[in-house]
């Protein structure tokens, strides 16, 4: 594909960031102008809504070197970062929302919350993984850190995508057909990864083995 320009890479940045602010419009219009798109229990509404969409940007993260491999859209990259920080966001948002409606504040009794019940447990540790991912994100901390620290550091994702599709699992108390569907989808995007990391410890084998 033909390498997109500076200025098209920072139109389709605007584009992302008005799309990635779309549901939390939506849940913000829902709370003050209609109370009838947050269903019966608007609280429980918002707080799902936004879990869905940290776990959403979380595997758009995750897509971006498959796709950039298999389409050759390098460009794809210069979004990634975008992409992390609105997850790490929308963590935040659902976060509060647990914080702000489920215990209006009450620091003991959301620790104790924390320490008692293991989805909560394993989501309070994904966004805990999470900060310094979205501490680090800036090219200052790329040099600052180096590449290659930042690198390892920032793998990090590998192991809190997982954990957030178990949260979600967890508390699904039912129907776990779409918390099925992340760990697929995380599992095919985690597994692409070990595939090609595979393939070049071989070939990187293959060629010292003939020199």
């Amino acid at each position: 594909m033909k390498r997109l320009s500076a200025r098209t890479v920072s139109r389709l940045k605007v584009l992302l960031f008005v799309a990635a602010l779309v549901p939390l419009a939506r849940l913000a219009a829902g709370a003050f102008l209609y109370p009838e798109w947050l269903g019966p229990n608007p609280a429980e509404y918002i707080t799902r809504s936004t879990g869905d969409w940290t776990l959403r940007w979380l595997l758009l993260t995750l897509a971006v070197t498959p796709a950039r491999r298999i389409l050759g859209w390098n460009w794809l990259l210069r979004l990634r970062r975008m992409l992390g920080l609105f997850a790490f966001f929308y963590a935040l948002v659902h976060f509060s929302s647990y914080v702000s409606f489920d215990h209006v504040f009450e620091v003991a009794e959301i620790l104790k919350d924390i320490a008692k019940r293991p989805f909560i447990t394993v989501g309070a540790a994904s966004l805990l993984l999470l900060l310094p991912l979205a501490l680090t994100s800036t090219n200052a901390m790329v040099r600052r850190l180096g590449a290659r620290r930042w690198q390892a550091l920032h793998r990090l994702v590998y192991f809190i995508a997982p954990l957030g599709v178990l949260h979600f699992w967890w508390m699904v108390k039912r129907d776990i057909t779409e918390p099925a569907l992340y760990a697929l989808l995380v599992a095919i995007l985690l597994g692409y990864r070990l595939r090609a990391r595979w393939r070049e410890r071989r070939v990187g084998g293959l060629t010292r083995a003939r020199t």
